[in-house]
């Protein structure tokens, strides 16, 4: 269905929201607005006030969300009070704009409340600037400032009203979609051609990555949209359960097409070479169409809801795909096509432990031996979660003084914001504000001088192909009022729509709108385009100068430090794992999980200015892209311990083997010695790389496990963990150790 894509492409549909709320925020205002008879200045206020009450507000309940909005009201007229006020003094009101910056980024110290504060309080004072206020009209502009606040509460809490539970469950169903979407990319895995392969592939590593966001988000919404903790706890569980395997299926399916096993990397890096067979013929294969109708089944079992499920045709298909898990079950094939089918039973499992996760106890009447088996374990499971204890988070480890991220934002904000007042002024003694403005802009959720740079340009060049469309549309509107503000409220939604897809875009809209308001207010010409861009110019240059003089954080020391604390966290999954699957004590492997997928995502965040496509160095982005791709390949596989090794306590088929220990401690002195090369700690240690972690399996003549049992999973994926560990020491320049007359075995 089209609007399951839809959904899928907005995750809880959080961009969707954002628009129309904020959209009919602004509507209302307006409407109120005109039935009181204001002029056009007082309507562009309104309207503003209400766009800037209802985004700066971020908090999760609704009860915290009332109390920011009611907060922000006396902030808002206060800055609008002190821009009239202060006007005339030219000198005074620069002084004040910018302690007023400096505080209001100082204030995202104190979370998602302070950081709305803050915004609220430098948006409004700008607002009173673009406006023009003065003392004489300021009880009319904090009337219209009123209204726009009560307006944007009226719509947040009553007419697009959001609730934490809410947004969990949009969710879980774009999840449920994004796992059904990427089991039929799976279908076309299996039956591309090689000169299709790399596009399929280049497909498969984009909705992965948008399968894992939404697991993400899901995650990170759990505590406050589910009351009972052990439900939260058990639904996490689940999605890690169903990420994991459909991830792995795609991993097994390209095995399956493939002369030999396909390194994990191809999943996770572009252009990566896959060792192909060249007589790979599927339509003929009856086991192969055997496996693509059991995919067809698979994606059909994910698609469709629990309520649609009547009758017994479903119960069947999932009594079929859980029976893989069943040696006995297995059609006879090559090895590849088996484990194919076995990931398939893997990934029924995981979708039915989801299904009793969100929907409860459903109908057994159908179930087969299989399915009554999986449901038992799901039981087991259920209760180990129920009695764990919940992990304590983390100390606080933020620095202090100049050194917290916060501070030394408001110091560099502040120094540009003067450059950019001077040098806005210079320009223009009217319009100086916009440098401000596109300052302001390019420091807000950015953490490095390399993010600032791109954040700048994409700023630069979305003004300027909207600068553009401003004239066109401006000439198009001509004097009519209301045919300007509609085109005004259709720029904000497709500006809040856009917003987390390209800041370029973004800001195309951000500047289309300003047009179409320069036009209502009739101070819109060709020469206040060209003022508008040099502002932005000058604004975003201010900011980049300030980033790399006041305070710097370079984008190589800023991508260092997340790299070690990913390298932190992953150690810290692996050990915990390691340790669990050798019978070690139980602990929150899930949780370190998640803290590890939090950290990679800061780091690919922050490597984005290295691998952008401007960059001169492409030997380094090169460098960077295969570095990350490689820590993402260790995060799998160290997910896919993690979610196996809390299994143990409670498994019929997982068992606690202590000879794991010792490859656990191996890695783990790897990882130690990466990190400590990142963080510039000498300890003069080398990789070690070893043999295949199967011979701890050798040493007392118990031989290899066979392949699809759940301990050969567990080895095969210490190997790729170990490889990809002792992989990451070439880009990191870190010396490995051989060791002499050992050889290396794949699992």
């Amino acid at each position: 269905m089209m609007w399951d894509r839809f959904a899928a492409s907005d995750p809880g549909l959080l961009r969707l929201t954002a628009g129309l709320r904020t959209v009919a925020a602004i509507g209302l205002t307006l409407v109120v607005l005109a039935l009181l008879r204001t002029d056009v200045t007082h309507l562009v206020a309104g309207a503003m006030t209400a766009m800037t009450a209802t985004f700066a507000v971020k908090d999760t309940l609704v009860r915290d969300q009332a109390i920011t909005l009611a907060l922000g009201l006396p902030v808002a007229l206060a800055a609008t009070s002190l821009g009239a006020l202060l006007a005339p003094q030219v000198v005074v009101g620069d002084l004040f704009f910018v302690v007023l910056i400096f505080g209001a980024v100082y204030c995202r110290r104190f979370g998602d409340r302070g950081t709305a504060l803050g915004l609220i309080g430098f948006q409004i004072y700008f607002l009173s600037l673009f406006v023009g206020a003065s003392t004489t009209a300021l009880p009319a502009l904090l009337l219209a400032l009123a209204i726009g606040f009560a307006c944007s509460a009226v719509v947040r809490f009553a007419v697009v009203p959001e609730t934490p539970r809410r947004v969990l469950t949009r969710l879980r169903d774009a999840f449920r979609t994004r796992v059904a979407q990427l089991v039929s990319l799976q279908i076309e895995l299996l039956d591309a051609e090689p000169a299709q392969l790399e596009k399929v592939l280049d497909d498969m590593r984009r909705r992965t990555a948008r399968l894992h966001e939404t697991a993400l988000m899901i995650q990170g919404r759990l505590e406050e949209g589910t009351p009972d903790a052990d439900k939260a706890a058990l639904l996490q569980r689940r999605v890690a359960d169903a990420e994991i395997s459909t991830e792995r299926l795609g991993m097994l399916l390209l095995n399956a097409r493939s002369a030999e096993s396909a390194d994990t990397l191809t999943l996770h890096l572009p252009h990566a070479p896959v060792p192909l067979t060249g007589d790979w013929r599927p339509a003929e294969d009856d086991a192969t169409i055997a496996l693509r109708r059991d995919l067809k089944a698979l994606h059909l079992l994910v698609d469709r809801p629990v309520s649609r499920d009547g009758g017994t045709a479903v119960a069947h298909i999932r009594n079929r795909l859980l029976g893989y898990r069943d040696e006995d079950k297995l059609p006879l094939a090559p090895a590849g096509i088996q484990d194919a089918f076995r990931g398939i039973g893997e990934a029924a499992r995981a979708v039915l432990g989801l299904r009793l996760a969100l929907d409860g106890p459903q109908d057994e009447s159908d179930d087969s031996p299989a399915t009554t088996r999986s449901r038992e374990e799901f039981d087991a499971e259920d209760i180990a979660l129920a009695s764990s204890e919940t992990s304590e988070k983390d100390p606080d480890t933020d620095r202090t003084g100049l050194q917290r991220p916060t501070t030394r934002a408001a110091f560099q904000v502040s120094v540009g914001s003067v450059l950019a007042i001077i040098g806005g002024e210079l320009l223009s003694s009217q319009r100086w504000y916009w440098a401000v403005l596109t300052c302001w802009v390019v420091f807000l959720n950015t953490a490095s001088t390399g993010e600032i740079l791109v954040k700048g340009y994409r700023r630069l060049l979305g003004t300027l192909l909207g600068a553009v469309a401003g004239v066109a549309l401006a000439g198009l509107v001509g004097d009519n009022t209301w045919v300007a503000f509609a085109l005004v409220l259709v720029f904000i939604f497709a500006m809040f729509f856009t917003a987390p897809l390209s800041y370029a875009v973004m800001s195309f809209f951000v500047t289309a709108m300003l047009g179409l308001l320069y036009t209502l207010l009739n101070s819109y010409s060709f020469d206040v385009l060209v003022l508008r861009i040099e502002e932005t110019a000058i604004g975003a240059a201010c900011g980049i100068i300030a980033a790399v003089l006041i305070l710097p954080v370079h984008t190589d020391r800023r991508t260092d430090e997340l790299l070690g604390t990913v390298l932190e966290k992953l150690g810290d999954v692996a050990s915990a794992a390691v340790e669990q699957l050798s019978g070690g004590p139980a602990s929150d492997l899930l949780g370190k999980a998640r803290a590890l997928d939090t950290a990679l995502d800061e780091l690919r965040d922050s490597a984005d200015p290295l691998t952008y496509p401007i960059t001169p160095l492409r030997g380094r982005r090169q460098t960077v892209r295969y570095l990350v791709a490689l820590l993402e390949t260790c995060a799998y596989h160290a997910r896919s311990l993690a979610a196996t090794a809390e299994l143990v306590p409670h498994s019929r088929t997982v068992a606690a083997d202590p000879r794991l220990h010792r490859a656990g401690r191996r890695i783990a002195h790897n990882i130690e010695v990466l990190a400590a090369h990142v963080g510039d700690e000498d300890l003069g240690g080398e990789v070690r790389s070893a043999a295949s972690i199967a011979s701890t399996l050798r040493d007392d003549g118990s031989g290899t496990p066979p392949s699809g049992t759940v301990t050969f999973r567990v080895l095969r994926h210490l190997q790729r963990l170990d490889e990809g560990v002792v992989g990451l020491a070439r880009p990191l320049d870190v010396p490995v150790a051989e060791r002499a007359g050992e050889k290396t075995v794949r699992v």
